[in-house]
C-alpha cells in the first residue's frame, strides 16, 4: 500500500495518492481517479522553478498554513493572539489503517500539532477529510479548513453548483472558471437557502468528474481557485460567526469532515456516489419504509382544530395515505406566526377532548401520526420567553430583531439543549407519535452571549451545531421508532451531519409542479431519493405557473418519498380516485425508487425529462412533459422519446401497463417513447427485464 513517503487510500472504483513534497514540509495530491491511476508521472507536478511565487503556492497541496504558503491561499492561518500569524511546521509522521491514513505536522516555536485525517467509507467511492489542530499554549485560528482538493485541468474547470433562494433552492448552476476565485457560503447559522455545501468540478466537457460536500450545519465556505499552470484547488471548511477562534491550551479542534468524491462519469456518475455515500449515512433506517404521508398545513395554515384536522385525515386514509401530520398551529398561543413558539403544549380549546384522544383517533383511522415542532425559535409573548429571556441570542444595548416575528434560541447553551430534549421527551413520551418535522425559520442575528465573558471567547456557531446535532442524537438513541424530518424554511439546512441523524428533508417550501421539478432535479444531483420528501398539492407555480396535471403532480413527487398537502375536503370524488390509484402504485414501486440505482433522463429545460430507477430485473421511468400542451401540428407527429441508459442492449424489457416489449438497445438509441397532450403530461413506465 506504501512507497516511501507515498500512500494510497483505495475506494470501491478509485483511489487516492498523497506524497509528501520533495520540496518542502507539506503533503500534496500525487494521483486522484479510477483504480490504478497512481501508476505513472504525477499529473499535477510542479517541481519546476516558480517566479514571484514560492514552491509552496504552487503546490497541489493538501493542507498548507500561512507562512509556509503566503500568496494563493492558506488553509490554516494561525497565531498567538496579538502576535504575528503564521505557522512554519515540519513533518512528524504517518499513522496507516485499514482505510485510514493520518498525516501529522508540528510548528515547535509556535506549540502547535495539526493531523491531516484520511478514512475511505466502505462501499463507495468516496474520501472523508478533516483536520485536527491541537496547541500547546493558546492560540488564535483565523482560518482552519477541512482540506483542499487539487483538480488538473487543461482547460476551464467547469463548476457546478447548487444556488437559489427561499422557494427555489437546489438549481443547478455552472460555469467556467478559467482563472480567478469563486467562493459560496454562508454566515446564516446553516448552510442556507443560496448555496448547497456541495460542490462538482470538471475539466470543461470531460466527463471524468470530481466532487466535494461539507458536513456541516453552520457557516460554512467552499473557494475554488484556478491556480497558474493548469489546475484547480478547492477549498472548504466552516467559517467561524466571531472571525476567529480561540484554542485553548492542550485542547484539540476537530474540523468538519470534508466528503471528498470521484465518478468516470460525469453529474450523473457522480450523482449516484453521493447515492450511496448517504445509504451508508443512513445504516439500518435506510430499511425502514418511508410511508405515504399527509401533512395539514396547506389546508388549513393555523387555523388548527381536532374536527378539521379529523376530516383531512379521514380524506387521507381514503386515498391510502399512511401517515398523518399536524404542522405549526397545534400549540398553545398559535393563532397566527406572532405567538407560541416555546410553549409546546397542545391548545386545549382546539382539542376540547384532549390531544390524546385527538391521536387516538387519527390512529383510528389507520394512520400513523406526527407533529411539527421548531424547537430553536421562541416567540417574544410566550412563556418560556417570560421565564428566560437571557436563553435568546441578544447583544446588549441593541435591538433584537424580529424575523417572522421570533426569536432564535442559543443552542449552544447545555440548558437550552436540555429544555428542548426534555420537551421533546415529553412530547414523544406522552402521545404515540411516530413522526417529528424539525423546522427552523429564522437565521440568528444579533448573536451574542451576554455574561459569558469576553465576546471573542465562545465559538458561538459551532456550539449551536454541537447542540441541534447532540437534540438529534438523542431522539435517534431514545427515540429509534421515531421518523425524523429535516426542514429549514425548506431546504435551507441538508449537509451529510443532518442527514446523518434525519430520515428525509424537505428541500423547498415551493410544492408547485414545474417549480419544485427544477428543484428536485437539482435536489437529486446531491443527495439521494429516499431522503426527498415531496407533496402533491394545489400550489400554481411561483417561478414557472403553466397547469400541470394531477398525474404530473404525482409522478413528480413520487421521485423521491411522497406526501400530499392539498386541501382534500375540496378535491372532486374523481380527483380522490385517482389520487388513490397513484399512491396504490406507488406504494408498488417505492422500494425499487428508494433503493435503486437513479439516472437522470435529460432536464427541466427539455420538453421530455424524467428519472430512471434500476434494481434488479425492474426498471422504474418517471417521464414528465415540460412543454407546451396546446395546439396540434398540421400533420401527425412523432412521440417524443426519453433515451434510457445502463440496460442490457441484448435484453428484452416488457412494459407492464401495456405489454410492449423492448429491447434494451431499442431503449438505449431510440428510447421510451410518449405522445404528451393536454390530458396527458405525465407517466411511470414499469419496465421487467425479461
Amino acid at each position: 500500500m506504501t512507497s516511501h513517503l507515498r500512500w494510497t487510500l483505495r475506494t470501491e472504483h478509485t483511489s487516492y495518492t498523497v506524497r509528501l513534497s520533495p520540496q518542502g514540509p507539506w503533503a500534496e495530491l500525487d494521483a486522484w481517479g479510477p483504480l490504478g491511476v497512481e501508476h505513472g508521472p504525477c499529473a499535477l507536478d510542479r517541481s519546476r522553478r516558480t517566479h514571484f511565487i514560492t514552491p509552496a503556492d504552487a503546490a497541489p497541496a493538501e493542507y498548507l498554513p500561512h507562512g509556509l504558503r503566503p500568496f494563493t491561499g492558506a488553509d490554516l492561518i494561525a497565531g498567538r493572539p496579538g502576535e504575528e500569524r503564521g505557522v512554519w511546521w515540519d513533518f512528524e509522521g504517518a499513522e496507516e489503517g485499514e482505510g485510514t491514513l493520518r498525516l501529522a505536522f508540528t510548528d515547535e516555536t509556535l506549540g502547535l500539532r495539526t493531523v491531516l485525517g484520511y478514512e475511505t467509507v466502505p462501499g463507495t467511492d468516496v474520501i472523508l477529510r478533516w483536520t485536527e489542530h491541537t496547541g500547546r499554549e493558546e492560540l488564535r485560528l483565523e482560518r482552519f479548513d477541512s482540506g483542499a482538493v487539487n483538480i488538473p485541468v487543461t482547460e476551464a474547470a467547469r463548476l457546478t453548483y447548487l444556488t437559489g433562494q427561499w422557494s427555489q433552492e437546489f438549481q443547478r448552476t455552472q460555469l467556467d472558471l478559467p482563472r480567478g476565485t469563486f467562493t459560496m457560503g454562508s454566515l446564516q447559522g446553516a448552510p442556507g437557502h443560496a448555496y448547497a455545501p456541495w460542490l462538482a468540478v470538471q475539466d470543461g466537457d470531460a466527463q471524468a468528474t470530481y466532487g466535494i460536500a461539507l458536513e456541516w450545519p453552520g457557516n460554512w465556505h467552499i473557494t475554488a481557485e484556478a491556480e497558474p499552470g493548469g489546475s484547480v484547488r478547492v477549498r472548504a471548511g466552516r467559517v467561524p460567526h466571531e472571525g476567529a477562534v480561540l484554542l485553548a491550551p492542550g485542547d484539540t479542534l476537530v474540523t468538519p469532515r470534508l466528503a471528498c468524491a470521484f465518478s468516470p462519469d460525469g453529474l450523473d456518475g457522480l450523482s449516484r456516489v453521493w447515492h450511496r455515500y448517504e445509504r451508508h449515512l443512513a445504516g439500518d433506517r435506510l430499511h425502514r419504509p418511508r410511508k405515504v404521508l399527509y401533512n395539514s398545513w396547506e389546508a388549513t395554515g393555523f387555523d388548527v382544530d381536532a374536527a378539521g384536522q379529523l376530516e383531512l385525515a379521514k380524506a387521507a386514509a381514503d386515498i391510502g395515505a399512511e401517515l398523518f401530520v399536524v404542522d405549526d398551529g397545534w400549540f398553545t398561543g398559535r393563532g397566527d406566526d406572532t405567538g407560541g413558539l416555546g410553549d409546546w403544549y397542545p391548545d386545549p380549546a382546539a382539542f376540547p377532548q384532549g390531544f390524546d384522544r385527538f391521536v387516538d383517533e387519527v390512529h383510528g383511522l389507520g394512520l400513523d401520526f406526527g407533529l411539527w415542532v421548531e424547537p430553536e425559535a421562541v416567540s417574544p409573548g410566550s412563556r418560556l420567553h417570560t421565564e428566560h429571556p437571557d436563553w435568546v441570542y441578544r447583544i446588549d444595548g441593541r435591538p433584537a430583531r424580529l424575523i417572522r416575528n421570533q426569536l432564535l434560541l442559543d443552542l449552544g447553551r447545555t440548558d437550552v439543549q436540555d429544555f428542548v430534549i426534555g420537551t421533546l421527551d415529553r412530547l414523544l413520551g406522552t402521545y404515540d407519535i411516530s413522526y417529528l418535522k424539525w423546522d427552523m425559520n429564522r437565521p440568528p442575528t444579533e448573536r451574542g452571549r451576554p455574561g459569558a465573558g469576553p465576546a471573542d471567547r465562545p465559538d458561538l456557531d459551532a456550539e449551536h451545531v454541537h447542540g441541534y446535532l447532540r437534540v438529534l442524537d438523542h431522539l435517534r438513541t431514545t427515540h429509534p421508532r421515531v421518523t425524523v424530518e429535516g426542514c429549514a424554511g425548506g431546504g435551507a439546512r441538508v449537509d451529510h451531519a443532518t442527514l446523518a441523524r434525519t430520515d428525509v428533508v424537505w428541500p423547498s417550501d415551493n410544492t408547485a409542479p414545474l417549480d419544485r421539478l427544477s428543484i428536485q432535479y437539482g435536489f437529486l444531483h446531491a443527495h439521494a431519493p429516499y431522503v426527498m420528501s415531496s407533496w402533491v398539492t394545489d400550489a400554481p407555480g411561483v417561478f414557472d405557473p403553466r397547469p400541470r396535471s394531477l398525474a404530473f403532480r404525482f409522478v413528480n413527487a413520487m421521485c423521491g418519498v411522497l406526501g400530499i398537502g392539498a386541501d382534500l375536503r375540496a378535491w372532486t370524488p374523481e380527483k380522490r380516485t385517482e389520487a388513490a390509484l397513484w399512491i396504490a402504485r406507488y406504494k408498488e414501486l417505492r422500494e425499487v425508487i428508494h433503493h435503486g440505482e437513479a439516472r437522470l433522463l435529460g432536464s427541466p429545460a427539455d420538453a421530455t425529462c424524467g428519472v430512471q430507477y434500476d434494481a434488479g430485473d425492474r426498471t422504474v421511468v418517471a417521464a414528465l412533459g415540460t412543454g407546451r400542451l396546446d395546439g396540434s401540428p398540421l400533420v401527425p407527429g412523432r412521440p417524443d422519446r426519453l433515451r434510457l441508459r445502463a440496460l442490457e442492449p441484448t435484453a428484452r424489457y416488457r412494459d407492464t401497463a401495456t405489454g410492449t416489449t423492448y429491447s434494451g438497445a431499442h431503449l438505449l438509441h431510440y428510447g421510451l417513447p410518449f405522445a404528451w397532450s393536454a390530458d396527458h403530461d405525465a407517466d411511470l413506465v414499469v419496465l421487467t427485464r425479461q
